[in-house]
């Protein structure tokens, strides 16, 4: 089994370990646009080597498009134009909306299944990898009528193999239950972070106060902006919703001290 990864940084590197390490790939081939991350991907091993697009995903079984959310509806119709009808192509996308849409009239479109693994860190870039950083965590496939069966049967093994559990949502129930369990968190996450430091402009200080309840729950502040920010955009409506309700809490709280 040859993987194709386009996109080795926190998601795409761990899913190479992993896929390695478990047995599931013999080869693991990288795809990555910015220099710098191809080099650090080679010398951690992440990849056995890194090719350009096309070619890479010719010599392929599976590829798998890691890369931030504002790029899969550019990518994965690329991918999608140069793969056969016996290869693979998943995503792990955080949003699922214009992902789905992008490729819906894709004459390849039942060789693509959508897929969240619900995993992660507040790192990124390759040195971000991680080994086991799936086992025993949930993976969302979404719209699985509409891919083939023997892709969606490779896609199933893959997550098997690296320990992950299984469940099956549409696009909009994917989208609409992320905003609640994932968006919010790392939007409660920045805003008292930056609360804090307006108040205590000294970071170390906060810190040397601070007992671990607080660094644990402003972890998720470290995370990539280039991230997180193509991801509330896509999925702007159901974070404005979760956000409503977030701050008519907050404010019953509030009132509750009064």
């Amino acid at each position: 089994m040859i993987i194709t990864i386009i996109g080795l940084g926190l998601i795409g590197g761990s899913l190479a370990l992993g896929l390695r390490e478990s047995g599931f790939a013999d080869s693991v081939i990288g795809v990555d646009n910015n220099p710098g991350h191809a080099e650090m991907a080679t010398t951690l091993g992440l990849a056995d080597m890194m090719l350009p697009l096309a070619e890479a995903v010719r010599r392929s079984d599976v590829i798998v498009v890691a890369t931030p959310v504002d790029s899969l509806t550019v990518l994965l119709p690329q991918v999608l134009d140069l793969v056969g009808q016996k290869q693979v192509v998943l995503d792990v996308g955080s949003t699922k909306g214009p992902v789905l849409q992008s490729v819906q009239q894709h004459t390849n479109r039942s060789r693509f299944v959508a897929t969240h693994p619900m995993a992660g860190t507040e790192y990124s870039g390759p040195e971000a990898a991680v080994r086991g950083l799936f086992e025993g965590k949930c993976c969302v496939f979404t719209d699985v009528d509409n891919s083939a069966a023997d892709a969606l049967a490779v896609a199933r093994q893959l997550y098997e193999a690296l320990g992950m559990r299984l469940t099956y949502l549409n696009g909009p129930e994917h989208d609409l239950h992320v905003a609640y369990v994932s968006h919010i968190s790392h939007i409660a996450s920045f805003a008292l972070a930056l609360t804090v430091l307006e108040k205590e402009r000294e970071e170390q200080r906060i810190f040397e106060l601070a007992s671990g309840g607080f660094s644990s729950t402003v972890r998720l502040a470290k995370s990539n902006p280039d991230t997180w920010i193509p991801i509330f955009r896509q999925n702007r409506d159901n974070v404005l919703d979760v956000l409503d309700e977030f701050i008519n809490t907050v404010s019953r709280f509030r009132t509750l001290l009064i």
